[in-house]
């Protein structure tokens, strides 16, 4: 049985709207309305927030060491289960402990869900000679957050909190039975490959350290505005949703990003695209605390989204470009160091809130955090101008010593 390029596309792109979008993320929208009633802890949320991102780091291991490829369809299916089935249940206990189970499960399951959707949609997209289709496959987070965003006033009105969490696990339901359908991980008849690797300006391999690192700071930094964005605004925003839209307007601003940087990066080098989008992301998670009011948290939420999936499609873009031999496990190797700084990143802004009863220092730190990332990385930029003769006989000069 064969199906459409776009078939396959749009079952991917549901995927990760489901799991990183909605069983992800819906944890931000529904955050303050946690708080309001029960009464928990900015550093208690900071917690659950790091349980989900520890989970992330658990299926992002597992699925770089252990081969998955003789059992896509099924693992993705049984993924898709437990990210539904952890959503929806959130809303039907009040008990913390329950609570840090299941955000590390639902983590574990978004990472799976990720990776085998992204291997399933881009091999059969490279199959047919549609690898410029794959920006739009990661729109699919920005789809995600958008649902959130959409259905959380109107459930919360009915239903409190609790039926977010359930009425996004229904939702996220309705779109797993495309899934089933759409996306299955029939073998390829006929593989149209294209052995022309475009290897031109990219940096050696003794520059990679500092991609990893950068890399690293991104997750710690971004996840803090990630994680807090609608908590922040619900502070500054007369009605909890007024805070709700300024999360639609991330998931509006992350839906065309991968697409939109992927160009850029083409037009400008992908070293310099990068620290333009970490000296962006930089600037828009402090811009709120520098100029309190609904205007800012607009441009600041427009700049997250469009900024914080593009900077993972320009990063693994480079690492890939670099290593070719070996992407997987560099892929791997950084989404871990990014899955670390994530867990990080809420702990300590969860406590320095809780602290100074305000996410100023937070956010302040995020940005410092960010920025300092895209610093690291501009003595990249002089590698973009070499040529590719010039960077492979710097990698087997590298290689040799």
């Amino acid at each position: 049985m064969k199906k459409q390029p776009f078939l396959f596309l749009i079952g991917g792109i549901f995927s990760l709207m489901i799991a990183m979008g909605i069983g992800r993320f819906t944890y931000t929208p529904v955050l303050p309305l946690m708080q309001n009633a029960i009464g928990f802890s900015d550093a208690m949320a900071g917690y659950l927030a790091t349980s989900n991102y520890a989970g992330y780091l658990v299926g992002a291991f597992i699925t770089s060491v252990v081969p998955l490829n003789n059992n896509r369809t099924f693992l993705l299916r049984l993924s898709l289960i437990i990210s539904i089935s952890t959503t929806a249940i959130m809303g039907l206990s009040h008990s913390f402990i329950f609570w840090f189970i299941l955000r590390f499960l639902s983590g574990v399951a978004s990472a799976f869900v990720f990776v085998l959707a992204s291997s399933i949609v881009l091999d059969k997209l490279a199959a047919r000679n549609k690898t410029n289709w794959s920006g739009f496959f990661y729109s699919g987070v920005g789809f995600g957050i958008f649902t959130t965003g959409l259905f959380t006033p109107a459930l919360n009105r009915f239903f409190q909190w609790e039926g977010v969490w359930v009425g996004l696990g229904i939702v996220a339901a309705i779109l797993t039975l495309f899934v089933w359908i759409l996306l299955v991980d029939y073998p390829n008849s006929i593989e149209k490959t294209n052995n022309q690797v475009v290897r031109n300006k990219v940096p050696p391999a003794k520059w990679l350290p500092w991609l990893v690192a950068a890399y690293g700071l991104e997750g710690l930094g971004y996840i803090v505005t990630g994680t807090f964005i609608v908590s922040f605004a619900e502070k500054m925003l007369p009605t909890s949703s007024a805070a709700t839209f300024i999360w639609m307007i991330v998931g509006l601003a992350a839906i065309p990003s991968c697409a939109i940087w992927s160009l850029i990066g083409k037009r400008w080098g992908l070293i310099k695209s990068l620290i333009f989008a970490m000296v962006l992301q930089s600037l828009g998670i402090a811009l709120p605390v520098m100029w309190m009011s609904a205007t800012s948290l607009m441009i600041s939420a427009a700049l997250f989204g469009a900024t914080f999936m593009g900077i993972t499609t320009l990063a693994t873009t480079i690492a890939r470009q670099m290593n070719l031999s070996n992407t997987s496990r560099l892929i791997g190797y950084m989404t871990a160091i990014y899955a670390i700084g994530q867990m990080i990143g809420p702990t300590i802004a969860g406590l320095l809130s809780s602290v100074t009863h305000s996410f100023n220092s937070a956010l302040i730190g995020a940005a410092a955090v960010v920025f300092l990332g895209a610093c690291l990385i501009m003595n990249g930029i002089k590698f973009e101008k070499k040529t590719a003769q010039e960077v492979e006989w710097e990698n087997v000069q590298s290689n040799s010593n």
